[in-house]
């Protein structure tokens, strides 16, 4: 609201734009200091802020960004407050149904509950005063409006450490802690299902094959041989493809430790989860730091693979997450620059960026590639050795041993033992909330790895039962299915729980959703496959093959 008109004995100084810090800018925050005055202990029964006119144009602003829930956010030393500018009641159902929309009121007075523990600020909360509320439903004359605040100071003994743990009962913030543990549990059961399923049933079916391999003499091993012990000369030849592949597992061994190194530090305390952006700068630094993590991890199995090209590998890698990140960017920007919106990144944020990217992570991932060029073990160590010519993969299978189906399974388990979490998730994300279950999140991500793990070997036997060898895709992408599982969800909450719409709105947020969904999908497709490799090098280790 333009104060700029008011003499100054009727309003205080406000709107001083604050430094920027990369993360705020990351997700588009502004913050500039109110025109409030509140002093450490000093209680304000009343205090006025200003007087101003509200005409017809002002009104009709006012009144449909209340209709629309909008509501104010404020900081008191880092610590968030929420509270909604107004408020709408409708009259009944029988003048509703007439064409009336009900009033419309607006708060001008706020109340400021500020709490301290020795000297330090520890709480904080803002509300409104109805009794002082203002009507604006007639918007045929102007309205003079004052604003005021007042303050109200007590001693609070919540500790300076533990000061964010109130806003998880915040009615602006998720309410349910049990349901956070409800969606542990759930995974946690699903873990143990899986577990007890791959130890009774699929380690049965492993022993009885080994069993049986053992005990059948040279002579009677051509006629007996089937399943997947038919095709140990195929099952180790290399996928096609290899720079890609190799570029994307070592992609994903990257990201895998930018997510678990950024839960540790948020756990800790050492990343603040209080401060908005602080996240987003966190995962942009993690992720050049741990560039080498990406190079060094891709190079050495590139040159495991009998690959030549190792510096091609190393760019394919370092540009193979960044560049659709880059051109999802150019555009959401674009869009939020012809919309006049704070989310377009100021310029010093975009060139802070590049510069991390190309003067830290870029350099790191060479080094890693060295690294592994020159000191990795290039030996495969196959426990089988491979045919010259590939053997025919069947064609007639049934239907629920099909590449179709087996997407499904993959991308379904996992997802469903992580879709509770999900959608705090996602409130915390596009809801502007502060999530703080930092451990519960870590839990849950740790479960996600080893159910999708768990599915992707199962789902691996299945196939080279089936004499199918070309599994090393098969198993990178049926470990990332969770990641397009969780895009299409993407599109349930946006329609059905977010409650955005427009072009802007949604170019972020499908967007931004889309590179998520990737880095799931690297991640998960990353760890899915060194568990298969694991897995495929242990039960061809121990049967005899010619």
């Amino acid at each position: 609201m333009d104060i700029s008109h008011l003499n100054r004995k009727e309003k205080r100084d406000g709107g001083v734009r604050h430094k920027q810090h990369m993360g705020e800018s990351l997700v588009g925050d502004r913050r500039e200091a109110s025109p409030y005055e509140i002093s450490f202990q000093d209680s304000v029964d009343w205090r006025l802020l200003c007087k101003t006119t509200l005409d017809s144009k002002a009104l009709a602003k006012v009144s449909k960004a209340i209709y629309n829930n909008y509501f104010f956010e404020m900081f008191v030393e880092d610590l968030p407050m929420w509270g909604y500018i107004g408020d709408t009641v409708e009259e009944d159902f029988i003048t509703e149904a007439q064409g009336s929309t009900g009033k419309s009121f607006l708060f001008p007075h706020l109340h400021f509950y500020l709490g301290y523990n020795r000297n330090k600020i520890v709480s904080a909360k803002v509300t409104t005063d109805m009794d002082r509320r203002v009507d604006i439903s007639d918007m045929s004359e102007p309205i003079d409006v004052q604003f005021s605040y007042s303050v109200e100071w007590f001693e609070d003994e919540l500790d300076w450490k533990n000061r964010m743990s109130r806003y998880v009962d915040s009615r602006f913030l998720p309410n349910s802690f049990e349901i956070h543990w409800l969606s542990i549990i759930n995974s946690f059961v699903l873990v143990l299902l899986l577990t007890a399923f791959l130890t009774i049933i699929l380690l049965r079916v492993l022993k009885n094959d080994f069993s049986r391999y053992m005990e059948l003499d040279d002579e009677a091993m051509d006629e007996e041989e089937s399943g997947w012990k038919l095709i140990h000369g195929d099952v180790f030849r290399f996928p096609q493809h290899t720079t890609l592949f190799c570029a994307a597992v070592g992609t994903g061994n990257q990201l895998l430790c930018v997510t678990f190194a950024h839960l540790l530090l948020a756990l800790c305390g050492v990343i603040s989860t209080n401060r908005r952006g602080s996240i987003m700068a966190g995962i942009v630094v993690l992720y050049c730091v741990t560039s080498f993590v990406g190079g060094y991890s891709a190079v050495r199995l590139y040159r495991q693979m009998s690959g030549k090209l190792w510096v091609r590998c190393i760019l394919l890698q370092a540009l193979l997450f960044p560049l659709p990140v880059l051109g999802i960017f150019m555009w959401v920007n674009s869009v939020a620059l012809a919309h006049g919106s704070t989310s377009a990144l100021p310029f010093t944020a975009i060139l802070t960026v590049f510069a991390l990217f190309g003067f830290i992570a870029v350099p790191l991932t060479v080094f890693g590639g060295i690294l592994a060029k020159n000191y990795a073990n290039p030996e495969f160590n196959a426990p089988t050795r491979t045919t010259k010519v590939s053997r025919e993969i069947p064609t007639d299978i049934p239907w629920y041993r099909s590449r179709n189906f087996q997407l499904l399974i993959a991308g379904f388990l996992p997802f469903s033992a992580i879709y509770i979490e999900l959608h705090y998730i996602f409130a915390s994300m596009w809801g502007h909330q502060i999530y703080t279950l930092f451990g519960i999140l870590l839990l849950a991500f740790i479960l996600l790895v080893i159910v999708t793990s768990f599915i992707t070997v199962a789902l691996l036997y299945f196939q080279l039962a089936r004499e199918d060898h070309r599994w090393w895709w098969a198993s990178y992408t049926n470990g990332g299915m969770t990641g397009l599982f969780i895009y299409v969800y993407s599109f349930y909450y946006y329609y059905h729980r977010s409650g955005m719409s427009g072009l802007l709105q949604g170019s972020f947020y499908f967007g931004y959703m889309s590179i998520v969904s990737l880095a799931f999908f690297l991640m998960l497709g990353s760890a899915a496959f060194q568990f298969s490799l694991v897995f495929t090098k242990y039960i061809y280790s121990r049967v005899k093959c010619d």
